[in-house]
């Protein structure tokens, strides 16, 4: 599809909100090159509620230090084996929740893992950016911050 004035652009790293965790700010990579988005996690605990299958899982949301450390909940919507960039293949619990993205909110899939070593909490894959958004890799934060609506 043609790109039109219309489509939203993103740079290669935007301030995002992921408010079903209850995270208000998060800067994230724009990444076309991955197929999912991936959200930092130091720790994944899986439990039972009203039986059905979640996690707990802690958050450290700025990236080179561990404060402040969040810790969130969420359904777990799948269970899958993701290959990373290096061609590293790992297990990994799946939740979806709301993403929002300069003013527009939407519903990803995000894989748990570890990022302790990245520069960036999160990457941004490109089943979450099929809402309609082009990518202009030489520029950052287009979307500016994350308006929550109601």
């Amino acid at each position: 599809m043609p790109p039109t004035d219309h489509q939203p652009r993103l740079g290669w790293r935007e301030w995002i909100a992921l408010p079903e965790l209850g995270i208000p700010r998060l800067e994230c990579k724009v990444d076309t090159g991955a197929r999912s988005s991936a959200l930092h996690a130091f720790y994944v605990e899986p439990f039972e509620r009203d039986g059905k299958k979640w996690v707990r899982f802690g958050l450290h949301p700025v990236a080179g230090t561990n404060t402040p450390e969040l810790h969130c909940e969420a359904p777990v919507c799948d269970r899958r084996v993701v290959t990373d960039s290096g061609g590293h293949r790992t297990r990994r619990y799946v939740i979806t929740t709301d993403v929002i993205i300069g003013t527009r909110r939407h519903q990803i899939e995000i894989t748990l893992t570890n990022r302790d070593r990245m520069r960036f909490r999160m990457l941004l894959g490109r089943t979450a950016l099929a809402y309609g958004y082009l990518v202009e890799p030489s520029a950052a934060h287009l979307a500016g911050e994350p308006v929550a609506s109601g």
